[in-house]
């Protein structure tokens, strides 16, 4: 297999013609927010330097089949690293200290064994590749004491068969997610999975991750509408049956999903799915403040129909997104007199979203604007939801826009019980933000609500500040470290959906206990017995 052609940035996110571009009124109220930037674009991809590549054992090239090694710079390159923050910043300036020796296409499960058994038998480590987009250094190239390692790309394996009698489907790991969804869509049904890394992030992703959409408080997060799995280790294939539900146990379904490649190779993942929506009506409240806000969103939770899609931007969020808003001139200076006649230019934003049959639309949109009003929010429209739902995808675009101008931008994610989702809030927005002035970089800090459960919420997080030039990682790491800390001395959960990765290890003892690390590794141990899957990751 010859390298293959790209039209995507390797140093960010998305198409290289893509742009997601500010404003200079936005650009200077961020520079007069977070002090003077200097412009920091990516070095050249001729720039890059990598390590030389380790020669591959003739078994394992035998088992890939020589068309199927790609040994090229920059496709090793395109596969030494996610998308988080530390990870652009190495990528940008060329500084990567390690990349796969190679990168290996399988074709199907069968191709899969048959290259798990080698790497097995000749101590190579795999780290298996989907859409590259992990945010928590889930692709990290660490070899844990392996000489070789290799990047495993399920980009081949995007096969699609649909059960239209019973609402399932089988789909293949690298399928992306809008490939999916147009196989699907041609069925007349939708898997209804949409995070803010759609575009790009896979099948098999969504099921190692235990990944939430945008709109899982209506459709589920994607663990919740998985039916079966298939996953080769090297110890042997792992599969669940195709079947609605089983009391044979604990859920070996569960064991696979959110295992993030330490275990073995996802081949298949079976889902339900629904039919697809012929209406969506998508519209903006804004919420006295955010503690009215969350009492609004937990009643929405708590009731008869909830939303499928709902968002609570919180007083810096919103003031933020209204200021680098598009809308300018008359129509910008008539919804700030809306909002001073209602009391509430000082409030919080709340998106809300339906899909489905228009009757169920309708329905379920009249019980929760009732809600809503009970709740004192003042109505916006649909327009600022339709606005919403343009920009949905387009955050990690933004995100390297703002890197070109030398800020420093970053997001995490937690969850907790409504009765400790304000005391969450307000620790881990506190934390953030006294780190960053510790650094010497006051920056701004921004939350939203974005996924209900009838018992709590979680809670996303945006930091931005001016980089610290030559100390970038040292900078994100400390800011990184008092908000995880926070997360756990408030009981949190480490990460709501971005999973685990090489980032969130050192805190995995607080959220499963020591006899649960034991576990987990005693798993991994029986799939995995030389530990070439994944090292690093998930457990230490």
């Amino acid at each position: 297999m010859t390298a293959e052609r790209y039209d995507t940035k390797w140093w960010g996110w998305g198409p290289t013609a893509h742009r997601s571009e500010l404003s200079p009124d936005a650009l200077e109220l961020l520079r007069s927010e977070l002090g003077a930037t200097e412009d920091t674009p990516p070095v050249a991809l001729e720039a890059v330097r990598l390590p030389e590549p380790r020669p591959l054992p003739d078994a394992v090239r035998r088992a890939a089949g020589e068309g199927d090694v790609l040994t090229s710079a920059e496709d090793r390159l395109r596969r030494a690293a996610g998308r988080s923050y530390p990870d652009l910043i190495r990528l940008r300036s060329g500084a990567l200290e390690d990349a796969p020796d190679a990168v290996l296409v399988p074709t199907n499960a069968d191709a899969v064994a048959a290259l798990l058994a080698a790497c097995a038998n000749e101590r190579v480590a795999v780290v298996p590749f989907g859409g590259g987009t992990s945010v928590v250094g889930g692709l990290d190239p660490y070899r844990g004491g392996f000489e070789r390692l290799v990047s495993l790309d399920l980009q081949r394996m995007r096969d699609v068969e649909v059960d239209r009698r019973s609402l399932t489907a089988r789909l293949g790991p690298g399928l992306r997610g809008p490939e999916a969804e147009a196989a699907l869509g041609a069925a007349g049904v939708t898997l209804g999975h949409f995070p803010q890394s759609f575009e790009y992030a896979t099948v098999g992703g969504f099921a190692a991750t235990r990944s939430a959409g945008q709109a899982s408080s209506g459709y589920g997060r994607f663990d919740a509408v998985v039916t079966s799995l298939r996953l080769v280790t090297p110890a042997g294939e792992l599969g669940t049956l195709e079947t609605p539900h089983s009391a044979a146990g604990p859920a070996l379904r569960e064991l696979v999903l959110g295992s993030e490649g330490i275990f073995g190779v996802i081949t298949e993942v079976g889902v339900r799915v629904r039919p697809r929506p012929v209406a969506r009506r998508y519209e903006a409240w804004m919420a006295a403040d955010f503690a009215s806000g969350l009492e609004i969103t937990r009643a929405l939770a708590q009731g008869e129909a909830p939303p499928d899609i709902v968002r609570l931007s919180d007083r810096e969020e919103t003031r933020l997104s209204l200021a680098m808003s598009a809308t300018r001139g008359i129509a910008r200076r008539a919804f700030d007199a809306y909002l001073r006649a209602r009391r509430r230019d000082d409030g919080c934003i709340l998106i809300a979203g339906w899909e489905g049959e228009r009757e169920s639309v309708a329905r379920r949109r009249a019980l929760a604007a009732r809600t809503i009003r009970l709740g004192d929010a003042a109505y916006l429209g649909q327009a600022p939801g339709r606005a919403w739902e343009r920009g949905r995808y387009e955050g990690p675009f933004l995100r390297d826009e703002l890197l070109d101008h030398g800020l420093m931008v970053e997001t995490l994610e937690t969850s907790h019980t409504w009765s400790r989702l304000g005391e969450l809030y307000g620790a881990v927005r506190d934390a953030i933000a006294s780190a960053l002035d510790a650094q010497g970089t006051p920056g701004l800090v921004l939350c939203h609500v974005s996924h209900l459960y009838p018992d709590g919420a979680s809670l996303y997080y945006t930091f931005m500040a001016r980089r610290r030039a030559g100390a970038e990682i040292e900078q994100w790491r400390a800011v990184k470290t008092a908000a995880c800390d926070a997360i756990v001395a408030t009981g949190g959960t480490i990460t709501h959906h971005h999973a685990v990765g090489r980032d969130h290890v050192p805190y995995m003892r607080a959220e499963v206990g020591e006899l649960g690390l034991e576990t987990l590794r005693a798993v991994k141990q029986r799939l995995d017995p030389v530990g070439i899957m994944n090292p690093g990751k998930l457990v230490d």
